[in-house]
């Protein structure tokens, strides 16, 4: 059981790891990851078919630089199995520990609440600059002259580009107040559907936090009703030692397996969302996009921009006076999160 358990261990520090190597590495050109991906991709190149080259090659093309609903399915599955075994499993048992009814029927509300914010985020159109549009969208947000310049067309699109707008390559468009494209939800998040992805980012917290609370609750319960904190074992010398937090541990893992797994890939998603809903709310705060605060810092996009000679203006040199030029206070930087603002269109004589 024991060496389950290291694996286990191992795991969990690899997982932790990777998320700290992609955070601190995020936005620069020479990682540790590019570099090893390089070494690797020439070593296995070597004796690879290039028929096996050129499908990989599609494949990581296909999910990570065109639209589509891998991720979407992926997500739906996911959930789908978490909500399968708290039903089939930590539901009943939290009925046998005299939970109630409103606590278990918790996580079902957040799951019907998150599926609405899910959908809107995928359907919600997030702004699209259009021909018909344009000459209104260029009057929303006035250019700052250092990430967004006045007169500076889209290529693809053949349209002046509005200020905090941006060109993104999976959607083959320009989005109003570009924030990022979501794997996870296939769509762009711009200024009409930002509100439903911070939402939707806080409705999928919170419902990882409740099922693990519950579950962690339910397995707290089985150990106090089990007696194992005054109980004692034999070791392998033949001495009697007291029940320690290990053979706790291992006793859990034994009896509950399945949901041990369970409770450990929620802690895990509801840290690394709940990190990334603070990010997205501090940015909702001080009104600015997760493209412009990279930006801000000088980073870009290496797969917009491939090369070392990008356009200077998609690049430019810090400059922390200007780094909130579109702030206008706390409670108006979130109403114009919750409710964008339009363009006005003159009407014709």
């Amino acid at each position: 059981m024991m060496d389950f358990l290291t694996l286990f261990a191992i795991y969990v520090v690899v997982v932790l790891t990777c998320i700290f190597l992609v955070c601190k590495y995020s936005g620069q050109q020479q990682t540790p990851f590019s570099v090893f991906f390089n070494c690797v991709v020439k070593v296995v190149a070597s004796f690879t078919p290039t028929w096996l080259q050129k499908f990989t090659q599609w494949c990581l093309h296909r999910l990570f630089h065109q639209r589509n609903n891998m991720f979407i399915y992926l997500h739906i599955l996911l959930e789908g199995v978490v909500y399968a075994e708290f039903s089939y499993e930590v539901f009943g048992f939290c009925r046998d520990m005299d939970t109630t009814l409103t606590s278990l029927s918790v996580p079902y509300i957040l799951l019907v609440i998150k599926t609405c914010f899910f959908y809107l985020c995928i359907k919600r159109d997030p702004g699209t600059v259009t021909k018909k549009k344009v000459a209104g969208q260029l009057q929303i947000y006035p250019y700052d002259r250092r990430l967004f310049h006045p007169g500076v067309s889209c290529p693809t699109c053949q349209l002046i580009k509005p200020a905090r707008s941006k060109h993104c390559r999976l959607c083959d468009r320009c989005v109003q107040r570009f924030d990022h494209h979501c794997v996870w939800v296939n769509n762009c998040i711009g200024a009409q559907n930002t509100r439903y992805f911070l939402l939707y980012l806080c409705s999928v917290c919170a419902m990882a936090g409740d099922i693990a609370v519950l579950t962690g609750d339910m397995l707290l319960h089985a150990v106090l009703r089990s007696g194992l904190l005054a109980a004692s074992y034999v070791d392998e010398y033949g001495q009697q030692q007291p029940a320690g937090f290990m053979f706790v541990v291992q006793h859990l893992f034994l009896t509950f397996p399945r949901i041990i797994f369970m409770l450990g890939f929620l802690v895990f998603v509801f840290f690394l969302l709940a990190g990334y809903a603070l990010f997205h709310s501090y940015l909702a705060l001080v009104n600015q996009t997760s493209n412009e605060w990279y930006k801000s810092r000088g980073y870009f996009c290496q797969h917009c921009h491939p090369t070392t000679t990008a356009d200077h203006l998609c690049n430019p040199v810090p400059d922390h006076s200007k780094r909130y030029y579109y702030s206008r206070g706390i409670l108006r930087n979130l109403g114009e999160i919750f409710f964008p603002l339009k363009s006005v269109q003159k009407k014709d004589n």
